[in-house]
Parts: C-alpha cells; sequence; structure tokens
C-alpha cells in the first residue's frame, strides 16, 4: 500500500484530483459555470455528521445546496452564525426551500437523553436538546428501546427547529412575499432514506425550478437525480 492511501489527508488531495479530473472530461462547462456565482434551491440545515453529506444523500451536485451544520442540528433564534446563514439564503440567494433536518444514531442525541455531562462548550451546545427532552420526558421514558427513543428525540428536535425557523422574521417575510417553503425531515443512516416529518410549511406551491404545471410539484434537478418536493413529501427519480 503506498503513502497515498495510508494517510487520509493526502489520500483526499489525490481523490479530488480524480474527481475535478472526472468533471471536466465529463462536462467541460461545470466548473466554469459553478465558478461564475451560485442560485441554489435548497437551505440545507443538518448535523455536523460525517455519514450525513447533504448534496450526497439527496443526490445533487455542487451549485445545488447552500449549507449550514452543527452539532445535532439545533437551531437556536440566538445563534448568530445560524441567523447570518438563513438570512443571505433566503434574503440574498432566493433560496426556495429550507430544509431542516435530524437522523437516526446521532450522539447529540444520545447525550441529551443521558445525564453524563459531555465537558466543555457541548454541554451549553446541548442545553435546547436537554429541554427538549424534559418536555417529553413521559413519552420518552415510555419508548423501551434505547435506538427508537434517539429517534423520536432526534425528531422533536427537528419539531422544535423548524417552530424556531417559522418564527424568524426573515422566513416569515419570504414565505408571504414569494412563497418560501419549510421542510422538516429526518435521514435514517441506516437505510439512506430522508423522511418527511410533516413540519413547516404544509403543501408546497407548483411550477418552479422547471417542473410542470400546477399539482406537478417543485423539481430540483442535480446531474444524476430529480428531487421532487410533492404535497405528500419529497421523492427520488433516477434520471
Amino acid at each position: 500500500m503506498s503513502q497515498d492511501t495510508r494517510d487520509p489527508f493526502t489520500y483526499a488531495l489525490s481523490s479530488n484530483s480524480a474527481w475535478a479530473g472526472y468533471k471536466s472530461h465529463q462536462n467541460p462547462d461545470f466548473f466554469p459555470r459553478l465558478a461564475s456565482g451560485q442560485s441554489p434551491s435548497i437551505l440545507w440545515l443538518g448535523c455536523s455528521d460525517s455519514r450525513c453529506p447533504e448534496t450526497t444523500i439527496l443526490g445533487l451536485q455542487p451549485g445545488d445546496i447552500f449549507v449550514h451544520r452543527n452539532i445535532a442540528n439545533i437551531i437556536s433564534p440566538t445563534d448568530i452564525n445560524t441567523s447570518a446563514v438563513i438570512e443571505y439564503a433566503v434574503a440574498f440567494l432566493k433560496v426556495k426551500h429550507v430544509v431542516l433536518c435530524g437522523h437516526s444514531a446521532c450522539g447529540g442525541a444520545a447525550a441529551a437523553l443521558g445525564d453524563a455531562r459531555v465537558g466543555g462548550v457541548l454541554d451549553t451546545w446541548l442545553t435546547p436538546l436537554k429541554a427538549v427532552r424534559n418536555a417529553h420526558a413521559d413519552e420518552l421514558a415510555a419508548i423501551r428501546d434505547d435506538k427508537a427513543r434517539a429517534v423520536r428525540i432526534a425528531e422533536l428536535n427537528v419539531e422544535a427547529g423548524v417552530k424556531v425557523l417559522m418564527a424568524n422574521v426573515v422566513i416569515q417575510d419570504h414565505i408571504k412575499e414569494r412563497g418560501l417553503q419549510v421542510h422538516g425531515t429526518l435521514f435514517d443512516i441506516g437505510s439512506g432514506r430522508v423522511r418527511d416529518l410533516g413540519h413547516g410549511t404544509g403543501k408546497p406551491r407548483a411550477a418552479a425550478f422547471g417542473g410542470g404545471g400546477a399539482g406537478d410539484g417543485e423539481v430540483i434537478r442535480g446531474r444524476h437525480a430529480t428531487l421532487v418536493f410533492r404535497s405528500e413529501g419529497a421523492g427520488m427519480q433516477a434520471r
């Protein structure tokens, strides 16, 4: 085995070179077009977990998604980092969808369910998730299976985060002015599927992103697949 494959960073650079070369060969205009500016349709608010790369799991490409990720995908109204990302994506980039996504097997969810301290700033950061646990203590205690309990608090965390998003004045203005959509979802690491939890603005508006007429839903087209938002949820179509 060569040194390149043993060292993760060196291997990553080599892999990047191969990827860039392949993309340029596949589509010579890809990177020049990417460098000319961005117009993403989705703002993705997710967890920093290495198993939840939004562009990969949605089958989309660089330029399709504007991203903010943090530990346990916590949306706090006092977090200036999250607020700045939301304002830029919604007010300036004019994204059409804000997607808050939690996930199964979340370390932050597991930590919030326990009473032991994690240590350092993490205990402070996880305070909103601890509050979610306390607010739903009876429901969570009734769930015997540890994995199912962790999934449930992750769902409740998304629900709480969507409520914060819906109270954000920038998001409120753009919902009224141009039909911005807000979605609460959960990524199941074990199956690779993203599930719509039904929180947010409800039925998506028709006719967007090159979609068809009313009722066809909203379409985000990637190079290898198409993500379709409909009233009953979102789905992928291979291209």
